[in-house]
C-alpha cells in the first residue's frame, strides 16, 4: 500500500476516534461539575465569638481601658463646688471631699463662717458633726441617710465610684454589652434587657461620659455624666460629675476645683469623734431620723 494512502487512513481513523471521545468526555464533565455541586458541604467554622460585630468589639476595648483606669486610681481629694435641685430647693455650697476606695468618704460643707456640717462613712458606720449646733449623731451609712446628709442617694461604695468616675462596683470589664448605638458623639453600649433592667456605659472622647441604669419598668433609676477630663499624673480624671436621681426627684452637679489622686489617706480621715460638750444623737434606720443617744 502507497505510504500516502496508509497516513490518510490513519488521519481518518483518529478523526473518528477524536469525533467519538468528545461526547464522551463533555458528558463526564458534566456529571462531575453535578457531583462536586450537589455534595454536601461540611460545616463552617465558627466566628470566635458568635453575635460579635466591630461596634461590640471597638466597645471591648474601651471598657478594657477603662478597667485598666480604675485599677490605677484608690483615693482622690478636692475642694468642690456642689449645686444640688430638688422639687423647688436649690442648694449650692463649696465642699471638701475626700475618697478611698472601696467604701470611705469624707465631705465638709463649708459656709463662709467655716465648716457648716462634716460627714464621714466608712463601710457601714457614718457620723455627722454640724458645729453650728454642737451634735454629733452616729448611724448606719445607707442610701437614705447619704441623701440626707451628702444628697447622693447611694451605698458608700456606690457613691465612691461615683464621684471617682468609676464604672459601676459590680461591672465585669470583660460582659459583652447586648447592644451598642450612637447618642450624639457618646458610644453607648446596654447590657440587659427589659425583663432585668438595663445598664447602659457611654463613652466619648475614649473616656467614661456616662453611667445609666434601668429598672425593668422602664425608670431610670439614676444617669451620671462625666465631662472636663484632664491627666492627673497620667491618670485621666473628670472635673466634673452630673447626677440626675429620678427616684428622688434630685439632681446634683459637683465641679471638681483641684482634685489630687492617688494621694495618701489615712484610715482615720473617716473616724469623727464628738466635739466637747456635744449633744449625741443616733440615726435610725427609717429615713435617717435623729434619737437621743442614750448610751
Amino acid at each position: 500500500m502507497p505510504p500516502a494512502l496508509a497516513t490518510e487512513r490513519l488521519r481518518r481513523k483518529i478523526s473518528l476516534h477524536l469525533a467519538l471521545a468528545a461526547p464522551l468526555l463533555i458528558a463526564m464533565l458534566a456529571c462531575s461539575a453535578c457531583f462536586y455541586t450537589t455534595y454536601p458541604k461540611g460545616p463552617e467554622p465558627e466566628s470566635p465569638i458568635p453575635n460579635w460585630d466591630t461596634g461590640k468589639f471597638q466597645f471591648q476595648k474601651l471598657t478594657a481601658a477603662l478597667a485598666e483606669r480604675d485599677r490605677a486610681l484608690y483615693s482622690m481629694q478636692t475642694p468642690a463646688i456642689m449645686e444640688y435641685t430638688a422639687g423647688g430647693q436649690h442648694l449650692k455650697a463649696r465642699e471638701d471631699i475626700v475618697v478611698r476606695r472601696p467604701d470611705s468618704l469624707r465631705v465638709e460643707a463649708r459656709s463662709p463662717l467655716g465648716v457648716a456640717l462634716l460627714v464621714a462613712a466608712q463601710g457601714d458606720s457614718l457620723a455627722i458633726f454640724e458645729p453650728g449646733k454642737n451634735r454629733f449623731s452616729r448611724g448606719h451609712a445607707t442610701a437614705a441617710t447619704l441623701y440626707r446628709y451628702v444628697r447622693i442617694p447611694m451605698a458608700p461604695a456606690d457613691a465612691v465610684a461615683l464621684l471617682m468616675g468609676l464604672a459601676p462596683r459590680d461591672f465585669p470589664p470583660d460582659s459583652v454589652p447586648d447592644s451598642v448605638s450612637n447618642e450624639g458623639a457618646m458610644t453607648v453600649a446596654t447590657y440587659g434587657n427589659s425583663t432585668s433592667g438595663t445598664r447602659q456605659l457611654g463613652f466619648a472622647d475614649k473616656q467614661l461620659a456616662m453611667v445609666r441604669e434601668t429598672a425593668p419598668d422602664g425608670r431610670v433609676s439614676y444617669e451620671v455624666r462625666y465631662r472636663d477630663y484632664h491627666d492627673i499624673g497620667g491618670v485621666m480624671f473628670p472635673y466634673v460629675v452630673d447626677a440626675d436621681f429620678p427616684v428622688a426627684e434630685s439632681h446634683v452637679n459637683l465641679r471638681y476645683l483641684r482634685p489630687i489622686v492617688n494621694g495618701d489617706v489615712p484610715a482615720s480621715t473617716f473616724v469623727l469623734t464628738p466635739a466637747p460638750g456635744a449633744t449625741l444623737m443616733n440615726l435610725s434606720r427609717k429615713e435617717g431620723a435623729l434619737l437621743p443617744d442614750e448610751s
